[in-house]
């Protein structure tokens, strides 16, 4: 049956090939959230021939969702001819804004050399189109399979997926009496299980001045230079602490096994001006500055733990800095999640990998976050990891591609993993 499973996956090449093209050529940038609906419906079009029961699910009032910008989700499902576990395949449909330096057109889907070039090919639209392709194989190899399969195919993820794979989880969608096992097909390599992800702790910090005309600042208090001070405190004591925080995770890549801190952003003075506006802008001391932090956890910290260093470096400033103000308000949290190696779908995945590739897996943890946190967090569902082809180097840069033969390899690891946990019947 594997070898079935295999041969068969390979004679439908044209078709993974196909159906990643055709989702990718359906621009669902995020933000603002577009053609949700419309994936969706092509989606529900494709799982309904293959006899899945499909849902449109929409999020109403979570985060981003508008009547000009609905949040659409679609859940489907094939049972079995009897009870077993479920086993689901869960791809985000939302895209990152397109960026500069493109070569190919960033929706066409070009295919040249082995590899699909266009946005959302390696995150996640070619993991999502592999996952099709290996349940659709498996079930017309084994029609008399044990338990469920599901392919969803949720929106936000690259904003928080708060209404994606979030509302869904809070409707009940991940229950571990509902769903027993789930695989993101996020790209993390073809020969890699990725257990879980490191966690994040957004902050925003204003610091305080005194607005004056720009020809006498001595007359006010510049915020900016506050904030100035702020980075330099950071770069003397912050940076150089985090960087010996070392975790037990395998996070990949190895710069990432330590605590991190990234300055997101930083904005002070009169707000910017529309890009058409030519005059100068007036002369004023700056009274705001404020500066977003996005800064990673690692599993054997605590994110409490984390803000009290962020505020311990700001009264480091106050105390040596007369005048000094600021305020601080938290953004986002996440904590880790890490799936234990001895879990069910690790193991299976893992047994799949080494039948296809002759070689055990690499157990890796992701640097970023990803949908995994809601399944752990709000479905109370452990037993998930990601696993999907592209490389993870590739998301979000400009030409950003997926290779083909990564995908039927990926597939035909994914149809192995539903053999072993379904079975042939």
């Amino acid at each position: 049956m594997h070898d079935r499973l295999k041969s068969e996956i390979e004679a439908r090449r044209d078709d993974l090939v196909a159906l990643t093209q055709d989702l990718v050529r359906i621009p669902t940038l995020n933000p603002p959230g577009e053609n949700y609906r419309e994936i969706c419906d092509y989606l529900d079009r494709r799982l309904l021939r293959a006899g899945f029961q499909t849902e449109l699910i929409r999020a109403r009032n979570a985060p981003g969702d508008s009547d000009k910008y609905p949040r659409w989700n679609i859940v489907a499902r094939r049972d079995g001819k009897r009870s077993g576990d479920c086993v689901h395949f869960n791809s985000h449909t939302d895209v990152v804004e397109v960026g500069h330096g493109w070569t190919t057109d960033p929706f066409g889907a070009e295919e040249k050399d082995g590899r699909i070039y266009g946005r959302g090919t390696c995150d996640m639209k070619g993991g999502l189109a592999t996952s099709i392709i290996a349940a659709e194989t498996f079930l017309d190899i084994c029609p008399d399979f044990s338990g469920a399969i599901e392919i969803s195919g949720t929106a936000d993820e690259e904003s928080g997926g708060f209404g994606g794979v979030a509302y869904l989880a809070q409707k009940g969608y991940f229950d571990p009496a509902r769903v027993q096992h789930v695989i993101i097909p996020e790209p993390l390599n073809k020969d890699r299980v990725c257990l879980g992800h490191r966690g994040v702790w957004w902050a925003e910090i204003e610091t305080k001045g005194e607005i004056a005309h720009g020809s006498m600042p001595f007359l006010g208090d510049c915020a900016v230079r506050h904030m100035g001070a702020v980075i330099e405190e950071m770069e003397r004591s912050l940076f150089p602490a985090l960087a010996l925080k070392r975790t037990t995770m395998p996070v990949v890549p190895e710069g990432a096994r330590q605590s991190t801190l990234n300055i997101n952003s930083i904005h002070g003075g009169e707000p910017e001006q529309a890009t058409d506006y030519t005059g100068l802008p007036s002369p004023c001391v700056p009274d705001r500055c404020r500066m977003v932090l996005d800064r990673r956890v690692l599993i054997e910290e605590r994110i409490e733990d984390v803000e009290a260093e962020i505020r311990a470096t700001l009264e480091t400033v106050r105390a040596g800095r007369p005048g000094f103000d600021y305020d601080i308000r938290e953004l986002h949290r996440v904590l880790p999640s890490m799936t234990k190696r001895d879990a069910p779908i690790v193991t299976s995945v893992a047994h799949a990998v080494e039948r296809v590739l002759g070689r055990a897996p690499d157990y890796v943890v992701s640097p970023g976050t990803y949908d995994q946190k809601h399944i752990d967090r709000i479905g109370r569902l452990k037993n998930c990891i990601a696993y999907g082809p592209g490389i993870l180097d590739l998301a979000h840069k400009p030409d950003e591609w997926v290779g083909v033969d990564d995908m039927v390899t990926a597939a035909q690891v994914m149809a192995l993993s539903l053999a072993e946990l379904l079975g042939p019947g």
